[in-house]
């Protein structure tokens, strides 16, 4: 039987190397607050590719062959990657890329780079993975989040992937803001991210609530 309430798959960041543990399963409980189904995927990390995008595969496959019929993905810098490597490949229905990697072409962020193509990966695998290389008029809305600040994962990708889109004119949001270091997931004080860090994260405290609003006018959210 179909089901008619939109599922997300979350996917934390942590460069291809770990999972951080605060853009994982409070990123999902967010969303089933909003009247979604969420689960978090524990994407294999330290894996070359295409493992990752397998194992997303398989989990779309599970939750379609469980009727689910509006899917979307959520993912943050690594996780972002990974996020937007699925909607390229018509995966998904929608999109929601926090301060991703975006590019395995550009010599920022050669971490996740490293873990998932190798030191030596030659420039067409690298260009095969690349997101922004990936996108066609078939990819799903996108909302993207970044902000200025990101020492890790420059604007340089985000800004790469959102003048694809709008080449391809594939409907998207983008949201830059001034400051915030990288990693911040829902900007809410614990362990891994400070009352300092979101203190000086001043407007990036708002994209929850500009997602929200996005996946609202999508007919996810009531």
């Amino acid at each position: 039987m179909p089901v008619d309430r939109p599922h997300i798959i979350v996917l934390p960041g942590g460069g291809y190397s770990y999972r951080a543990e605060h853009e994982g399963e409070t990123v999902a409980e967010w969303l089933r607050g909003l009247g979604l189904d969420a689960s978090v995927l524990a994407y294999p990390v330290r894996r070359r590719h295409p493992g990752p995008i397998d194992a997303f595969r398989m989990r779309a496959v599970e939750l379609r062959a469980e009727g689910v019929t509006r899917l979307g993905v959520l993912g943050f810098s690594a996780g972002g990657h990974l996020a937007g490597h699925a909607a390229a490949l018509g995966l998904v229905d929608a999109a929601v890329l926090c301060y991703p990697v975006v590019s395995m072409l550009t010599p920022t962020h050669g971490g996740s780079r490293r873990q998932l193509l190798g030191r030596w990966a030659p420039p067409w695998v690298r260009a095969a993975t690349s997101v922004e290389r990936l996108v066609t008029p078939a990819m799903p809305p996108t909302f993207v989040w970044h902000t200025a600040e990101d020492a890790s994962v420059p604007l340089e990708h985000p800004y790469r992937l959102v003048r694809a889109l709008a080449r391809h004119g594939v409907p998207h949001a983008l949201h830059v803001y001034p400051h915030g270091r990288h990693g911040l997931g829902l900007v809410r004080e614990c362990e891994q991210v400070s009352a300092d860090d979101v203190a000086a994260a001043g407007s990036a405290v708002e994209w929850t609530e500009s997602c929200e609003a996005w996946l609202r006018e999508l007919g996810w959210v009531s």
